[in-house]
């Protein structure tokens, strides 16, 4: 278990480009083997493996030709890259400039592994290259626009697997919004049905819709996600993660955690621990 060390986008020569590149040779010089959390979106094309990355406590395989999507708060470890070859994109939310790949971005359960086709490759690896190079422009001859609209190309062309789901009803997004702020405070669905001001039944439909789960499993979802980074990394006892959380009292969290995980909270981390 490692205290999680959060990342600020801090592009090292283009303070004013919303999008960064480097290749897997300079990702390993800068990892450390620490659990991270950034502020910024992180996509990895992967010409060679093989390699991992674990990314919220699901390991990821880093096969030749596939790509791992991070997003913004997810917590992750780059687990074994000594092999890896292939380019890293990182990008604040708003650097994408077409309606479809700011509506992809701003979906939900962003984080993914995906195997990239035969068919696709030479379209994704034309428009990683493309990327590459205007990022690699002289500092005199930058477009801040060029980089996103490359970045936005490369994002269509990898399509990934989040990307065939309908768009997100705006319901939703108002729902995911609210439950972002007040998941630690507020773990019923009603409470959000009446903040928003919308029937729970318009409300249900809405996320069931964009996630697939009951607005209430969403919930059950994000507050358990939460507890986890936690208990692993933060290594909260499950007293402290109950008031953390806005439960009444370490049981109550307890029994909580447990249906949901099938553990208790001191079990699930102390079976971290020794992963």
């Amino acid at each position: 278990m490692t205290v999680i060390r959060q990342m600020t986008y801090q592009p090292a020569d283009r303070r004013a480009s919303a999008v960064e590149t480097l290749t897997f040779d300079h990702l390993r010089a800068l990892n450390d083997g620490g659990t991270q959390r950034a502020d910024f979106h992180v996509i990895a094309v992967v010409d060679a493996g093989p390699g991992s990355v674990t990314v919220d406590f699901l390991r990821h395989p880093l096969r030749e030709r596939s790509a791992v999507w991070i997003p913004p708060a997810a917590v992750h470890r780059w687990d074994d890259i000594a092999g890896v070859a292939g380019h890293v994109v990182l990008f604040v939310p708003t650097a994408p400039v077409t309606h479809a790949t700011r509506e992809l971005v701003a979906s939900p359960d962003l984080a993914a592994h995906w195997n990239i086709p035969d068919a696709d490759w030479p379209f994704v690896d034309a428009a990683r290259n493309h990327l590459l190079l205007e990022a690699s422009a002289p500092p005199g001859d930058l477009s801040t626009e060029l980089p996103e609209i490359l970045l936005s190309a490369l994002i269509a062309r990898l399509r990934p697997p989040h990307g065939g789901a309908r768009s997100a009803h705006p319901v939703f997004q108002l729902f995911r919004s609210g439950v972002e702020a007040h998941f630690r405070q507020r773990h019923d669905a009603g409470y959000y049905a009446r903040t928003l001001g919308y029937a729970p039944r318009t409300l249900s439909r809405a996320v069931q819709q964009a996630t697939g789960r009951t607005a209430k499993a969403y919930i059950v979802d994000r507050i358990i996600l939460e507890a986890k980074r936690l208990l692993a990394h933060d290594r909260l006892t499950s007293a402290a993660c109950a008031g953390t959380l806005g439960f009444p009292d370490a049981s109550n969290f307890s029994v909580f955690f447990q249906r949901a995980t099938g553990l208790r909270p001191g079990a699930w981390q102390a079976t971290v621990a020794r992963e």
